[in-house]
């Protein structure tokens, strides 16, 4: 049986209207190993036609082709790429190399495709190359090279992977006569290795270095001259081991992205740039929105013991209304959420004052269970509007704020000390108004007139200290005393006044955000400073993502330039993948590639991006400092990695779309592509 048989073979080419044309006509061929067969005909003839049926680069026909006893049209993908991959080389007449490669690249592209090693496969092409006399030139890229050492680099990428049958297209169409009768050497030498050599030609004497000649005109097969045999010799273009056809790799597509990115260097730098602008200024963004919310925790830190938490029972807001409208005038919101009408609560203090509901035992040890409570301690706090005053000299200086100093923390005593027994701490803000600086305050006696439980107390105390609220959210200018004091102050009023702040302490200062967020989840609530900073917090966030993505718009845009640009790539390289597919190239290998391609520009367009980014901290920190003595950039490790891997992903989605364009491409078509 022949190695090649042809029966039957038919080939229709769909034209407008219900009509086909036939381009082969019941073709019945054998060919086998050793032969060098020229297939000549006029243009139109139907010999290109039958070369790509040969070939596996076009798989509709009616008929028969067997090759080594396999029917080609029972092959589907996997068989044809295992095809072009291990038994067909392709030579063609515009040599088809890879002009961003260089002659080493171009020869190794097929068993690249094949995942064969790097150390193999380069020394098989330098093996094939010295036998075509181009030892020297395989660093050189294609436009350095003469027509004939061209077809020889075309001959070498097609010996490489040692196949069965070469099939070669006008051989000789390009070059002069001299290199002509060297290539005709060459291509008679391969098929004295016992290989079969299909030649389609036009050219006379092309013909007659074959050993046999087959015409054929409109399809159909006119003549068949066998002009004697070729002497078989020893393999010389064999290789000592031929290894079983695996599949391109991501790291060898990547590498073949990588070359074809730096033959268009500057144009790819370009687009990474352009993309690197949206990378940036997203990060710039949340950096910023970083650096403030770390300055307002650090500000807030600086003014509170870090293990102590607030809790309050849920605000209740008194007005003294006529009795037609008090219902209607207050809520008492309960832990839980739910509301008591003002009629069933008791009368409460004047207008102005707000204060929280007391805690109850039970309030107290649903407190103490919570993990990492170390210590419960009791206070009272209550914030008015206009009824509180620190009378001095017979002036009277309102605050707004006051309470027991139980959880305060040292840190902002500015002058003084603590408040003992007949003592209280007032607010920096009040000293300043009553003695004109504030360490003058301190001794000062002064009458303290204060709203407790609805009733309106005075009594004389020494100022022991001055306080600073410092720039924390939440400051009220304020007075304090120590629990004794206020616990003698309401006895001697006859008032019971139950604790209506917890201060909860915890066991270890990484514990403390999740006491308060148990202590939210009861439904408590902690101190106005948390609840305002919250709301702050999350205010800045909603502006933080309102300007990120204002400058994702630019994400957006360069995602068009890399579609752009990657469907221009494709254009460009439309011959290229031709040669690829015709050489053993999957639909996968050449998505992969361009999505490699598209990854590459993804990773640089990141890597730059946070770069500038980090730049512009380092720069916009350094003013701001000299300004405002702070920094608010801060760029975290998280962004950069989320940057890179947003701008990887924008780039692989972006390059989707000419990676399957490409896939798709028809191979015939693809290398007719000038």
């Amino acid at each position: 049986m022949a190695f090649v048989e042809l029966k039957n073979l038919n080939k229709f080419y769909p034209i407008s209207g219900a009509e086909d044309f036939q381009a082969l006509k019941d073709v019945n061929l054998s060919l086998d190993k050793g032969e060098l067969v020229s297939i000549v005909g006029e243009s139109g003839s139907g010999k290109s036609t039958l070369m790509n049926l040969l070939g596996g680069l076009d798989s509709q026909f009616s008929g028969e082709i067997t090759i080594d006893g396999q029917n080609m049209s029972t092959f589907r993908e996997k068989d044809f790429v295992n095809y072009h991959k291990e038994k067909i080389g392709f030579v063609f007449q515009s040599f088809n190399l890879v002009s961003h490669l260089s002659v080493l690249d171009n020869v190794t592209l097929a068993m690249t495709l094949s995942n064969v090693d790097k150390k193999t496969r380069i020394a098989r092409a330098r093996e094939v190359l010295k036998q075509l006399g181009l030892e020297a030139q395989y660093k050189k890229k294609p436009s350095q090279l003469s027509g004939g050492q061209k077809q020889r680099v075309a001959i070498a990428r097609a010996l490489v992977n040692d196949p069965d049958i070469i099939i070669a297209d006008e051989p000789t169409g390009a070059l002069d006569s001299q290199t002509t009768d060297q290539v005709l050497d060459i291509i008679q030498d391969i098929a004295k290795t016992g290989k079969l050599v299909i030649m389609v030609t036009h050219s006379e004497k092309v013909a007659a270095r074959s050993t046999r000649v087959v015409t054929i005109d409109d399809g159909k097969i006119i003549g068949d001259i066998r002009q004697g045999e070729l002497a078989l010799h020893d393999n010389a273009f064999g290789l000592q081991q031929k290894s079983k056809s695996k599949n391109l790799t991501f790291l060898a597509a990547i590498r073949l992205a990588l070359l074809n990115m730096k033959e268009k260097l500057a144009r790819n730098i370009l687009i990474a740039l352009g993309g690197s602008i949206g990378i940036m200024s997203i990060i710039v963004m949340l950096s910023l929105g970083e650096g403030v919310n770390d300055y307002l925790t650090e500000t807030m830190n600086a003014n509170v013991n870090p293990l102590v938490s607030e809790v309050r029972m849920p605000i209740v807001i008194e007005t003294n209304n006529s009795s037609e409208n008090a219902d209607s005038s207050m809520m008492i919101m309960t832990p839980a959420g739910a509301e008591i009408p003002a009629g069933s609560a008791p009368s409460g203090p004047p207008a102005g004052v707000t204060q929280s509901d007391p805690f109850g035992e039970e309030n107290l040890e649903e407190l103490r269970n919570i993990p990492h409570v170390a210590e419960v301690n009791l206070a009272y706090s209550s914030l008015t509007i206009g009824s509180d005053n620190v009378i001095y000299e017979g002036e009277k200086y309102a605050f707004m704020n006051f309470g027991t100093t139980s959880g305060m923390t040292d840190s902002n005593i500015l002058y003084g000390a603590f408040p003992e027994e007949g003592e209280i701490l007032i607010t920096e803000g009040v000293a300043n108004q009553m003695a004109g600086t504030a360490e003058e305050a301190i001794g000062k006696e002064v009458t303290l007139d204060v709203t407790v439980d609805g009733e309106s107390l005075e009594k004389n105390y020494v100022i022991s200290g001055i306080y600073s609220a410092g720039q924390a959210i939440g400051a009220f200018e304020s007075v304090y005393m120590s629990a004794d004091s206020f616990e003698t102050l309401t006895a001697e009023n006859n008032l019971e006044v139950e604790p209506n702040v917890v201060y909860l302490v915890s066991d270890d200062p990484d514990n403390t955000q999740a006491i308060k967020d148990e202590v939210a989840a009861l439904g408590y609530r902690g101190s106005s400073a948390d609840a305002l900073a919250s709301t702050f917090t999350q205010m800045l966030d909603i502006f933080t993502y309102i300007l990120s993505g204002v400058a994702g718009i630019s994400l957006f845009v360069s995602a068009i330039m890399i579609l752009t640009v990657l469907y221009i790539s494709v254009v460009e390289r439309t011959q290229e993948i031709g040669v690829i597919k015709a050489i053993g190239g999957r639909k996968k290998d050449i998505r992969r590639i361009f999505v490699s391609e598209s990854f590459l520009i993804g990773l640089f367009s990141g890597l730059l991006g946070v770069g500038i980014a980090y730049l512009i901290t380092i720069v916009g920190n350094i003013i701001v400092e000299n300004l405002f003595d702070t920094a608010i950039l801060n760029m975290t490790p998280a962004f950069a990695v989320f940057g890179i891997v947003t701008s990887v992903i924008i780039s692989m989605v972006a390059g989707l779309m000419p990676a399957q364009k490409a896939a798709r491409l028809d191979p015939v078509e693809a290398l007719r592509h000038d």
